[in-house]
């Protein structure tokens, strides 16, 4: 069964996605303000209390200038799945409009992207037994070889799943094996929700992208990252699966852990993160929705945000709802 955002709701949204380090907190500040409308983060890790520093979440004057959404719902132990997110996002999206503004999405987790621009295949419960075998054999074997027995029954899934995505590989197994039916071939079933016009990436050079996420992972640990971590690290509770996966938080626990020293752990944490924006490349690219902006190290986020809005009024016959005016 497919999950989704009314069409109606949607129609009214609008997105704005990115790579990490791309500048999409300013660039989302100056968007806003022209639309009249409000952030929701479209972000994995900025869900997450106490994850501040690393997840790098708008400060307090950028959410005091434009309001923000979905952001610090969660504690670090806590998981969330895609049906959370887009229940708790459309609930969101009818209190913006209700309040007479624009829902803007604003963030750089390809699959929540995905998820809200088409809707959530909804499959069978948990399979318990079958899934602590599959996660043991990941153990044994290696996340590369559940991988490949996923590509042996769904080609499609495994195509857009890294191989150390162990969670959403299983999933695909896991239906395929209770259903007989692929995931991808299930996902595919249902109306599709008429396509939005007003979805945008920003697609920065190459070069200087990877300057600026050396720039912001030093800068970041210069403002308390590694403390940050630290705390979470002392907690009562240890951090979710996903929390404690993210980029940066892996690499400064295994040096907290001490089988990483701060400079490798540094150096990872920068060879990761730049690994990470290219997948982000590759959702976006991917997305037929998604229409690219690029962007330079001499584009300021006004002209970014007006270029932004020239591009939809090109592409739109008329402005919807007086969004533009």
């Amino acid at each position: 069964m497919l999950v989704a955002l009314s069409p109606a709701l949607l129609a009214r949204c609008w997105f704005l996605a990115g790579p990490t380090a791309a500048g999409k907190t300013a660039v989302s500040v100056e968007l806003a303000e022209r639309l009249n409308a409000e952030v929701v983060a479209l972000d994995s890790m900025s869900l997450y209390s106490g994850m501040d520093v690393g997840t790098a979440k708008p400060d307090r004057a950028t959410r005091e200038r434009v309001p923000h959404h979905l952001i610090d719902i969660l504690e670090p132990h806590e998981e969330y799945s895609l049906a959370d997110y887009l229940q708790a996002a459309e609930q969101c999206c009818q209190a913006i409009v209700d309040r007479g503004r624009v829902p803007l999405f604003v963030g750089g987790t390809g699959l929540y992207l995905r998820t809200v621009l088409r809707g959530l295949f909804v499959g069978p419960a948990a399979n318990w037994e079958l899934r602590h075998a599959w996660e043991e054999e990941a153990r044994v074997h290696g996340p590369e070889s559940l991988h490949a027995k996923l590509a042996t029954v769904d080609a499609v899934t495994a195509a857009r799943l890294h191989p150390n995505d162990v969670r959403r590989v299983i999933r695909a197994l896991e239906v395929h094996e209770i259903t007989g039916r692929t995931l991808s071939e299930q996902q595919q079933e249902g109306p599709r929700p008429e396509r939005p016009q007003n979805v945008y990436w920003l697609e920065p050079d190459r070069a200087w992208l990877h300057e600026r996420i050396e720039t912001r992972v030093r800068q970041m640990l210069d403002e308390g990252w590694l403390d940050e971590v630290r705390r979470l690290a002392s907690a009562p509770q240890p951090l979710s699966r996903t929390a404690g996966q993210a980029v940066g938080y892996r690499e400064l626990l295994e040096h907290l852990a001490g089988r990483l020293s701060y400079e490798v752990a540094i150096r990872q944490t920068v060879e990761h993160t730049r690994q990470f924006a290219k997948r982000q490349y590759t959702w976006f690219r991917n997305l037929e929705e998604c229409t690219a902006v690029p962007v330079t190290e001499k584009d300021t986020p006004a002209l970014i945000a007006d270029r932004i809005v020239l591009l939809s009024q090109r592409s739109r016959s008329a402005p919807a709802d007086g969004l533009l005016a």
